[in-house]
């Protein structure tokens, strides 16, 4: 994977590019940003970028413990670090399913590294032909947080490295120190949730004590955390009570719905309202997410159609001669893709054992990871790769393809696995796609050479991958996937919805419209905006994200969406990512989900969760919840006042 290097590149500045040690330290850091983002994604049903607090860990160890480093190195390190990211949420959004219907007792090793893998590649191997459609020819893509990537490690790297390097580790400590009271020592309540029926309807409050998840308020800003708590109220507070009348009409044959709605009085208000949101309200949820898929598809289909054409020229013999010294070699690329398109139909004939659903498979799995590369290389391009929807364009993928699979007659386990295989490997595409379409833009920003990018992430790819099953397993046996601690939103979505094709499972699809049409009425008020030249958009998105998880989720979100905005009154510059405290919400992030981690191997070796808090839990989750807010608003009162 050589390619001759390109004249003029900032390669040649003095310390070089890619050195053994920014290979190690990428590779090094793509498995522990991996690991840390499976549970992450797993509690929350999100994960945020990695290339952030990447660079700043690859500034930190460069400069503050071997002493050296330069710009381009600590931008291969971030390059290969964030590849991890990625590939968890492609893993952990649907690999989790093959165990919720049944197909697994647990988490095959081989199986998941290589979907992992074919996915992650894919997605590399089918953007980059795209790269100069997107990166160098759509200036009206702004990818603000290739951006501020890229001005973060130019300033880490010159003057201001320490202080980026201090708020990372700040925020980490704080993270793994909430995760270590509430999680180990019982000191704190993890929930604090209060229910009660009006009218014999339960009304929910709630709000996890959760630092990660006031992190990833500050990172997607309050514009995104404002639009994830109105769907959480409207999911809630709206459609939960009023689903005793929704339910005759929208869903009369769903048993499990009725049930959660017979529960007796005598039952807890929590208890009834968690079921009736569970059988109900996210189905929703489901529907609004399926029209937000759809619209990407449409929003983004100028910029697709352009990149269909630049890889239909790109396999000229001018093009390649041209391309072969910024990119991977075309010869490479149809190489690697051939590997990953073989292993998969090979994973699908071995899933289903007909030759007939895994050529099928595979054929609609090339088309729609294609498809959505290009869309997620866009979104990433348009609004930055943690508000990339990528739940939306899995949830088409899940119904086309299921749709497609049902109509060719297979029903049962094989036309579940099929589905959630092509699932898998799209979802893995879409991510790898976003990530190394954002690290191209800061390397370029950089001076980087784009085929050594491309080279490390596809090796970071395979790193990421070999650590995925162990960690998904360990969580499994821990905490229980599906469970309230690990909800495991997307992959449960898409069990239910696999075997609502082709199982037993009733789907309520008279919900799952109900929620089209409130993402087709959020869709028409967001263009009425427009047309009116209001700077208030509405994304369908995080609105049906937040229908479809737990409230208790998006009420932290919201608060850190309010310290984001209110550390950014009175600033001149709003670009994400340089201040500190979006470095200090990244390290929140990595510090409670790898201290999760860890406290979950201590369950696999038997040690047990104490519970020193006793009764005063609650009052104990009330206190760290507070200390937790405090902290934030001290790393970000900085970035304010600049």
């Amino acid at each position: 994977m050589a390619n001759e290097r390109v004249a003029g590149s900032a390669a040649t500045e003095p310390g070089g590019e890619a050195t053994f040690r920014a290979w190690a330290l990428g590779l090094a850091l793509s498995a522990i940003l991996g690991a840390a983002n499976v549970y992450l994604g797993l509690k929350v049903g999100m994960t945020v970028s990695a290339s952030i607090p990447a660079a700043v860990l690859a500034m930190l160890i460069l400069r503050r413990v071997l002493r050296g480093g330069s710009l381009l190195e600590a931008n291969l390190v971030q390059t290969a670090a964030s590849a991890g990211e990625s590939l968890a949420a492609g893993v952990l959004f649907t690999v989790p399913a093959l165990v919720l219907i049944g197909f697994w007792r647990e988490f095959d090793y081989w199986t998941t590294a290589l979907i992992a893998i074919a996915g992650g590649w894919l997605g590399v191997l089918f953007m980059i032909p795209m790269r100069r459609v997107f990166i160098e020819e759509s200036p009206e893509l702004p990818f603000p947080e290739g951006v501020a990537c890229a001005s973060v490690l130019r300033a880490g790297m010159e003057e201001s490295g320490p202080g980026a390097a201090r708020s990372v580790v700040e925020g980490g400590i704080l993270g793994g120190m909430v995760k270590l009271v509430v999680g180990q020592l019982g000191l704190a309540a993890g929930v604090l949730e209060h229910a009660s029926l009006a009218a014999g309807r339960p009304i929910f409050l709630g709000a996890e004590v959760s630092p990660a998840l006031v992190a990833v308020g500050v990172i997607v800003r309050f514009e995104v955390a404002i639009q994830i708590f109105v769907g959480g109220a409207l999911g809630w507070w709206a459609v939960l009570p009023a689903m005793a009348e929704l339910a005759p009409v929208l869903a009369p044959g769903s048993a499990a719905l009725q049930q959660a709605l017979d529960l007796t009085s005598a039952a807890p208000p929590a208890e009834r309202a968690w079921a009736i949101w569970s059988q109900g309200v996210r189905y929703v949820g489901v529907g609004a997410m399926a029209v937000g898929g759809i619209a990407a598809l449409v929003r983004v289909r100028s910029g697709l159609a352009r990149a269909v054409g630049e890889l239909r020229l790109g396999w000229s013999a001018q093009a390649r001669a041209v391309a072969g010294r910024v990119d991977l070699s075309s010869g490479w690329i149809l190489f690697l893709s051939a590997i990953a398109i073989g292993s998969t139909g090979f994973l699908y004939l071995r899933f289903t054992g007909a030759i007939g659903i895994a050529l099928l498979a595979t054929g609609l799995m090339v088309v729609a990871c294609f498809f959505f590369v290009g869309v997620a290389s866009y979104i990433v391009g348009l609004v930055g790769n943690s508000n990339s929807p990528v739940s939306g364009m899995t949830i088409t993928a899940v119904l086309a393809t299921g749709a497609v699979l049902f109509l060719a007659g297979y029903t049962g386990m094989d036309g579940m696995v099929a589905t959630l295989g092509v699932a898998a490997v799209v979802c893995c595409a879409a991510c790898t796609a976003g990530d190394i379409c954002n690290d191209l833009k800061t390397g370029s920003l950089l001076g980087a050479t784009p085929w050594r990018q491309q080279q490390i992430q596809l090796v970071g790819v395979v790193v990421a991958a070999l650590v995925m099953a162990p960690v998904l397993q360990l969580l499994d046996d821990a905490y229980g996937i599906g469970s309230r601690e690990l909800a495991a939103p997307q992959a449960s979505l898409f069990a239910s919805l696999a075997r609502g094709f082709f199982g037993d499972e009733s789907l309520p699809w008279g919900l799952v419209g109900l929620g089209a049409g409130l993402g087709g009425g959020v869709l028409a008020l967001d263009a009425w905006l427009a047309r009116r030249g209001n700077p208030t958009r509405l994304h369908l998105m995080p609105i049906a994200v937040g229908m479809y998880l737990p409230l208790g989720l998006s009420v932290p979100i919201l608060a850190g969406g309010l310290i984001e905005r209110w550390s950014r009154r009175g600033r001149l510059s709003a670009m994400p990512g340089a201040d500190g405290g979006v470095l200090f919400a990244s390290g929140a992030v990595a510090g409670e989900a790898l201290v999760g981690v860890a406290l979950a191997l201590l369950v696999g070796l038997g040690v047990a969760r104490l519970e020193w808090g006793g009764a005063w839990q609650a009052s104990g989750g009330v206190l760290t919840a507070l200390v937790v807010l405090y902290a934030f608003l001290r790393a970000t009162r900085t970035a304010r006042e600049a």
